[in-house]
């Protein structure tokens, strides 16, 4: 499954017609990121110029001008060069992006300066995200200064400056049945890439050695990048929300938090487990892990149409501190706890977030002040977590340094929900008979 040139051209029709008369809309990709010296980072298109357009090379610029006569998706962008493509590889040129990427017309990079202010004249409006990326505000600006300069001799600057993304974002947000089918295809090789970290793992093993395993996997069935860093913490490491380093030996008796996605022809998968190093749950990450799986189910019930974006963290939280105060790590009334937010030395983020092109992606989470009703179309992430810090001084020593998180990715459906990443294990006995399965042993439960 693949999105196809005649979605992304659906896409542009829609964003069009809620644009006003008389307006142009303009998209940059993204820069080159250099890594160091003269070396760059993997080229990766902006989210927002690929989701309109399919075209994955940089410096270009792609513009929307509904009603234009010669055609309404204009894009700029590097002329083909043979040398150039030798070291560097292949471009698509103005004639491929044409062809290729359905462009009404094209035209080189090194041209803008001269093409677009002329573009630009006599619009209205112009939806541009200002304040993104101040090299190109610059850049636009100039464009509009040059129109402005001209004034004496009729020409007509655009008068408005509109934010794309409020548009724009709200579109991404649904995701259509394509769309839904890239993404589990992502959320599957994920959830495999987890299920290989929980038999392969072993104490004395390096978290970055756990990471290369996510790597192999992800490439093995057809994602070129991870979605995002992937963090793998062993022992305290996991109370580290978002913990890079993963450079720290895994030790026997301690858990692994490993929160890890692919991405998969620009769509992310965002999947967190966690289970002991050496196969077997000691009773009082046991204890918490149930606690934390309990939260992270009434969380996922909450997930479906009319419901608003806050009830499954409502219902997270409910659980979370119920939890904590069974098992001693809270003193006081439920009520009272959850109104003064005392949980929050042990869960101090929120329930999830939106995923698509981004892990964290675009999408208002209150419409008029109020939170947004959940519905169908939508993906989110559910991934309720407790972390007890090492020098948490509130607590009997036996919690502390115990950091679980779970977290799945949910559609809302017609009819309520599907949760994309069920093939990643999270059931504690079950982990705990793959894990003593992948060392040839019974499972046994720590005293």
């Amino acid at each position: 499954m693949t999105i196809t040139k005649k979605e992304f051209a659906q896409r542009r029709k829609q964003l069009m017609a809620m644009m006003e008369p008389d307006s142009i809309a303009i998209i940059p990709s993204a820069p080159m990121r250099t890594r160091s010296r003269d070396t760059e980072y993997p080229y990766r298109q902006d989210s927002d110029f690929f989701y309109l357009s399919g075209f994955p090379e940089p410096e270009a610029v792609l513009v929307l001008i509904p009603g234009r006569e010669h055609g309404e998706y204009v894009v700029f962008c590097r002329e083909r060069d043979r040398e150039m493509e030798i070291w560097n590889g292949y471009r698509a040129g103005p004639e491929g992006v044409v062809k290729n990427y359905g462009a009404d017309d094209a035209f080189p990079i090194g041209d803008i300066d001269e093409i677009l202010p002329g573009l630009l004249e006599g619009s209205e409006r112009v939806y541009y995200a200002m304040g993104r990326d101040q090299d190109f505000d610059r850049q636009v600006m100039e464009w509009v200064n040059t129109i402005r300069a001209k004034v004496r001799n009729g020409a007509h600057p655009p008068g408005e400056f509109i934010a794309l993304d409020h548009l724009l974002h709200d579109m991404r947000l649904f995701k259509s049945k394509a769309e839904i089918s890239v993404m589990q295809v992502a959320a599957e090789m994920t959830a495999k890439a987890h299920m290989r970290a929980m038999e392969v793992c072993r104490p004395g093993m390096m978290e970055f050695q756990l990471e290369a395993e996510f790597l192999h996997e992800f490439g093995r069935h057809g994602s070129r990048f991870p979605a995002y860093s992937s963090i793998v913490g062993g022992g305290a490491n996991g109370c580290i929300l978002h913990y890079v380093e993963n450079d720290a030996e895994l030790r026997d008796g301690d858990l692994v938090l490993i929160d890890a996605g692919a991405e998969y022809q620009h769509y992310a998968a965002d999947i967190t487990r966690t289970f002991p190093v050496n196969g077997k749950f000691s009773p009082e990450q046991r204890a918490l892990y149930d606690v934390v799986l309990k939260a992270q189910l009434a969380a996922i019930k909450q997930v479906k149409p009319g419901n608003h974006w806050n009830q499954p963290h409502e219902a997270a939280v409910l659980v979370l501190t119920k939890g904590l105060l069974a098992l001693g790590l809270l003193q006081g009334k439920l009520s009272e706890l959850i109104e003064c937010e005392a949980y929050k030395p042990f869960y101090m983020h929120r329930t999830g977030h939106w995923l698509g092109m981004d892990v964290h992606d675009v999408g208002d989470y209150k419409v008029g002040g109020a939170w947004r009703e959940l519905e169908p179309g939508m993906v989110l992430t559910v991934e309720p977590g407790i972390y007890v810090a090492v020098d948490e001084a509130s607590v009997d020593p036996k919690w502390r340094g115990i950091g679980i998180r779970i977290e799945d990715d949910v559609l809302v459906t017609e009819k309520g929900r599907k949760v994309l990443t069920r093939g990643a294990t999270k059931d504690p006995d079950a982990i705990e008979a793959m894990m003593a399965k992948s060392r040839g042993r019974s499972p046994r439960r720590v005293a």
